[in-house]
């Protein structure tokens, strides 16, 4: 399973969020805007508890490229890849895991096809699950998660902060962190209150904190 990264544009919300009340088409700026979907995924199935572990710093590179053309050949548009290194919480060991993960966007596909690519990439790289994350105005009957992304953050910090705060780890599971020290964390909705306690406490100014809204799904 992987959870993770992006930015965008948009404007003014409540409590100085940016967040993005509809899925416009990509830009040419400096931020990115929604992408049709957003996938969440690596090909790692080990489970590793030392932050040390060699295995973290693969680049996922062959991995990007076979994603790709699974992309393609089922039909949708391959965006921008992000490398992530993920910092989740396992409540069945009681501890904290790391894994290297890309998220991936996905354009010029709509929900079902972004369910079937999940799917296809559960199957293929063995995984128990793959997340998927689709921009939806933020009332929208679908939209059930937020998903924040914000800078100053390392994993070291991101894993600090798992171990102390006990109702993040176990209501949010976890999070990730781009190579430029950016949050990624997608939040149910219903818990996007302790996200952002959660992301305060590490440190980051919740006004430089952009939010999209949309829907989450755990594809196996």
């Amino acid at each position: 399973m992987a959870l993770g990264s992006t930015a965008t544009p948009g404007a003014a919300a409540p409590e100085a969020v940016r967040a993005h009340d509809a899925a416009p088409a990509r830009s040419g700026g400096a931020h990115r805007d929604c992408p049709s979907g957003e996938v969440f995924a690596t090909n790692n199935t080990a489970v590793v508890t030392d932050p040390a572990d060699p295995r973290l710093r693969t680049r996922l590179t062959r991995f990007d490229r076979e994603v790709r053309g699974i992309i393609r050949a089922h039909g949708a548009r391959p965006g921008a890849s992000t490398l992530l290194d993920g910092v989740f919480w396992s409540a069945g060991l009681r501890k904290t895991t790391f894994e290297r993960s890309r998220e991936f966007d996905v354009d010029g596909t709509g929900r079902d096809g972004l369910r079937h690519l999940a799917g296809v990439l559960a199957k293929r790289y063995h995984q128990e699950s793959v997340l998927t994350f689709r921009c939806l105005p933020r009332h929208a009957p679908a939209t059930d998660a937020a998903r924040i992304e914000a800078p100053g953050v390392s994993a070291a910090a991101l894993r600090e902060a798992l171990r102390t705060h006990p109702g993040a780890r176990e209501e949010l599971g976890g999070g990730s962190v781009t190579e430029d020290g950016r949050l990624v964390l997608v939040s149910p909705l219903e818990e996007l209150p302790l996200a952002r306690k959660f992301t305060k406490d590490l440190g980051v100014d919740w006004n430089t904190a952009e939010v999209r809204y949309g829907e989450r799904e755990f594809v196996s």
